[in-house]
């Protein structure tokens, strides 16, 4: 398996280039399963307040024997904590529910435009950043007008925005905005969930002429047009497989041929972040 490569943010930290999301992994199983991704070389942990898995991805760190400073913990703040006191005072209890006296990437999980307070939030961030509780801050699910409110409110441009990105939603335009900002665009359900486009053509045909599966061509193009995808599999051997994406190049014209499978409805579900909230 080749090295996993890291990326660098607007703030000069490192990201790894994949990651490991951990949503919906609880319990005992959820432990054995992030321990299992951290043996096979993850080094990115993605996880939220709102997944109430943060004891377990705490768990499964120690349990991995890896030191810390060689894992990036990532979290996020949910819609009921705002408030700029709530803010600091909900990423304080996700550090003591980590375990850890810092998170390496914090997030604004959704920006709830009826609750109007995602500013309040970002100042909050700015600050924990400040006393060095977070490392890196950024958002999720972040529209053009909710980065620019931000930015011009505090003069901190985001580090990184994770939104829903697949070969059914590529999200060319958001792509480009975060990149005109210099944000480094994070993709949740990378491979589509359910919806994987496994059988469409340019997928299949991109697997067989590099030997590899549809899944890795997908994390693969992702690579490639510079996201960084945290895929979630509870099986090791998903696991290195997902992790393997270093070791083949797509051409241009095949990583065409999957942004072009893309569906004006490609969502996975009703997560338009002007109207879908999370609290």
């Amino acid at each position: 398996m080749s090295e996993i490569p890291t990326i660098t943010l607007n703030d000069n930290a490192t990201l790894p280039a994949i990651g490991f999301g951990t949503y919906p992994m609880s319990g005992a199983d959820g432990v054995e399963a992030i321990t299992s991704a951290l043996r096979t070389g993850y080094r990115l942990l993605d996880t939220a307040v709102n997944y109430e898995n943060e004891e377990e991805v705490g768990q499964a760190l120690r349990a991995s024997g890896i030191p810390r400073d060689e894992v990036w913990l990532a979290s996020k703040l949910p819609g009921r904590h705002h408030g700029y006191d709530d803010a600091i005072a909900s990423t304080k209890e996700s550090l003591h529910r980590l375990g850890v006296d810092h998170l390496d990437l914090h997030l604004i999980h959704w920006p709830n435009p009826s609750v109007g307070r995602y500013g309040e939030a970002w100042r909050a961030l700015v600050d924990l950043r400040q006393q060095g509780l977070v490392r890196s801050i950024g958002v999720s699910n972040f529209t053009a007008e909710n980065l620019d409110l931000i930015i011009a409110e505090t003069g901190v441009t985001p580090a990184v925005n994770q939104i829903e990105l697949h070969p059914y939603f590529p999200q060319v335009e958001m792509r480009a905005v975060n990149e005109a900002r210099g944000i480094r665009t994070e993709s949740w359900s990378p491979l589509g969930k359910r919806q994987a486009p496994f059988t469409e053509a340019p997928v299949a045909e991109a697997a067989q002429a590099h030997g590899v599966t549809p899944g890795q061509v997908i994390l693969r193009w992702q690579v490639q047009i510079g996201s960084l995808p945290i895929p979630k599999s509870a099986t090791p051997e998903r696991q290195r497989e997902n992790l393997d994406v270093f070791g083949f190049e797509l051409t241009p014209t095949e990583v065409d041929a999957i942004t072009t499978l893309g569906r004006p409805d490609g969502r996975l579900f009703g997560g338009d972040p002007e109207s879908h909230e999370e609290m």
